[in-house]
């Protein structure tokens, strides 16, 4: 069993602001897989997805914490379901990377994404699978206002591209393997 996991924060106001698009990833994903988010637990919303084309169950999840806290839904979670930090892949926003790309990591620091970060504290370990979508460097000083803007225009149909990668890329995860998703996804646009 695998945990495939977005970072965001809950509530209507959060919905389609940079900060979110691993929830957005994890919704395409989960329609993709012809699953659902059907049950309340683990301080999130999560779904069993059972697809005759995996090898196997995967439990998706979106924490309910707000996005520093994120960490304790995930360990929650994967304690639960007895889910090894290797059999976990997490997909959050990222402003080091340019708007529209992303980027597939097997380990590695949070670079400073407080999410990310309160997943590696919770395990103990930065030899956590991830997949970044860039959302580009904030065009003024104040980054809290960028990640929690809404993307328009031509940043939105880029954004759009990468979380439909971003969902590809679980999917081939869970079918070809984690090796064959990063060299097929990583820093590029419109692989299928």
């Amino acid at each position: 069993m695998k945990l495939f996991v977005g970072l965001g924060n809950p509530g209507g106001e959060y919905v389609g602001t940079r900060h979110n698009m691993g929830f957005v990833s994890i919704d395409k994903f989960t329609n993709m897989a012809a699953g659902i988010f059907d049950k309340d637990g683990f301080k999130g919303i999560y779904g069993l997805i059972k697809n005759p084309d995996f090898s196997e169950p995967i439990i998706v999840l979106k924490p309910q914490t707000f996005m520093n806290l994120s960490g304790t839904s995930v360990r929650t979670a994967a304690d639960y379901f007895k889910i090894p930090s290797e059999d976990i892949v997490i997909v959050y926003d990222d402003m080091a990377l340019p708007i529209g790309t992303i980027r597939l990591r097997e380990n590695g620091t949070s670079g400073g994404h407080k999410g990310m970060q309160s997943v590696i504290d919770q395990f103990g370990t930065d030899s956590i699978k991830r997949i970044r979508i860039g959302i580009g460097e904030p065009p003024h000083k104040d980054a809290i206002d960028y990640v929690l803007g809404k993307p328009k225009g031509d940043d939105l149909a880029l954004v759009d591209e990468s979380t439909d990668n971003a969902a590809k890329a679980l999917r081939d995860i869970e079918i070809k393997g984690f090796a064959y998703a990063m060299s097929t996804y990583n820093g590029s646009h419109q692989k299928e």
